[in-house]
């Protein structure tokens, strides 16, 4: 056989061998999370409690023809510490973070992310709109794993109109840009872009926009006198520019016939802010709040190619899982390097399962003392002192306190918080992890004998562990 006869032969085997692998990379379905920011649970018109002012047409499309989950939780009540919590599929307070505070400063860099597991699998990565998680580079999306990245990195609130501090940029990839445009269409624009790029390839697409979160901005020729209410009819235009952006991200994946074979999860941050007049009915509360109106958010799955639209899911599950769920669906294991506490809502949405977890859990350590955990249809939620327990199936507004009722339930799910909370780590901040009454209370003085016998019962404590 000659040099040229072998080589072809070479050729030749090497793509047949290597045809599998492009038929299998070629029907891994695209992943694309669409994350809005602080928008009211009847903040969306399919929901039959959304006033008559609230409408959302491409939205209710996506949720006619896909999964709704009507027990869809975020794993904080603020910005950061959901979106730490879903881009590691494990409870954020594992590495630290209570607080929009502590994950806005960064979250631990051996955390691993999820495009970084999706990678090996030929996942390209994109992140759009609002990152909130760590100012400084190595902070970075585009350090976290994702191949591009458009957007701002810290803070809650960016203007909409106004791009030019640039000491809170725009950024396209790691460099700070002059940008011009409201910002809602502009992630919008980046997000039909990415997928007209990327059409050929497997990717995921992070689309994290920051409306309707503070300020109140939108064109005027669309802020319309729906209401009486001035900031509710600025809302309600952010409203439709958000809506209209879901429509044309889910109108690219038609065009270039993706959308069937995407993966498409659509929710919120945290529940509607109370600062924006948003509307969170039935549900008690607003953003910063661990009940529902806090917590509990429009969450809807759409995959066309393997999921049954038209539907309901009534099994509580959460953000974290969205790692889990991807992992699932790109058929690619579980890590064990950092296990996750959140697990694919993939067999719930196929009716395979009605339960996912057995309990969840909510904490923001003990400066604002406030945590909460549902077990079945039992939900404590807790401030400081107050403790309140409700019956979520037959009170999901929380108007009815059973806490006096019902003691061995208060004393059974304050033990499983805090077996829970004995596992997670300190804050990074340095508050304490659990509310103490006396943290904030001046210091005592004490006299000479007390010191003495302080300092005797300190060196007694460490001779003893020191045996």
């Amino acid at each position: 056989m000659t040099t040229i006869h072998r080589r072809v032969t070479q050729v030749a085997l090497f793509s047949f061998l290597c045809l599998p692998c492009i038929v299998i990379a070629a029907d891994k379905p695209n992943i694309v999370i669409i994350l809005t920011d602080d928008q009211g649970y009847a903040d969306v018109s399919y929901n039959p409690h959304s006033p008559p002012e609230v409408s959302t047409p491409h939205i209710d499309a996506l949720a006619d023809s896909s999964t709704i989950c009507t027990q869809g939780y975020t794993s904080g009540h603020v910005c950061s510490p959901t979106r730490a919590g879903l881009m590691t599929g494990r409870y954020q307070q594992r590495f630290g973070i209570y607080t929009a505070g502590e994950g806005g400063s960064g979250v631990p860099l051996d955390e691993v992310f999820l495009p970084q597991r999706l990678e090996p699998a030929g996942y390209v990565s994109g992140a759009l709109g609002k990152w909130h998680l760590g100012l400084t580079e190595e902070y970075h999306a585009m350090n976290r794993g994702f191949d591009e990245f458009y957007g701002f990195m810290g803070r809650g609130a960016h203007p909409y109109f106004d791009h030019s501090d640039m000491n809170h940029p725009i950024y396209r990839g790691l460099t700070p840009i002059k940008e011009e445009g409201y910002l809602t269409t502009r992630i919008t624009e980046e997000a039909v872009d990415f997928i007209g790029r990327h059409k050929d390839e497997p990717f995921f697409l992070y689309v994290a926009y920051n409306a309707v979160h503070a300020p109140p901005e939108a064109p005027e020729e669309d802020i319309k006198q729906v209401t009486r209410d001035e900031t509710r009819n600025t809302l309600m235009a952010m409203i439709k520019h958000l809506d209209m952006g879901v429509g044309e991200i889910v109108n690219s994946l038609k065009k270039h016939a993706l959308f069937d074979n995407t993966l498409l999860i659509f929710l919120t941050d945290n529940g509607g802010s109370g600062t924006m007049h948003a509307n969170n009915a039935p549900l008690r509360g607003f953003k910063q709040m661990d009940y529902e109106g806090g917590i509990h958010v429009p969450f809807i799955v759409s995959w066309p190619a393997e999921l049954e639209g038209g539907k309901k899911c009534d099994v509580p599950m959460w953000s974290i899982d969205l790692f889990a769920t991807a992992l699932d669906a790109a058929g690619l294991p579980m890590p064990e390097d950092k296990p996750l506490d959140g697990t694919s809502i993939l067999p719930a949405i196929r009716g395979e399962t009605n339960k996912l977890h057995n309990e969840l859990y909510w904490s923001s350590a003990g400066a604002k003392g406030k945590w909460a955990i549902r077990s079945g249809d039992w939900k404590l939620v807790a401030e400081k002192n107050r403790i309140e327990l409700f019956d979520l199936q037959k009170d999901l507004s929380e108007t009815t306190d059973l806490a006096a009722e019902h003691p061995k339930i208060i004393s059974e799910l304050t033990d499983k918080y805090n077996t829970w909370l004995d596992e997670m780590a300190d804050p990074v901040s340095n508050q304490e992890k659990r509310w103490n009454p006396d943290a904030g209370a001046p210091a005592k003085k004490m006299s000479k004998e007390e010191k003495k016998a302080a300092r005797e019962k300190r060196k007694t404590k460490k001779m003893t562990e020191g045996n």
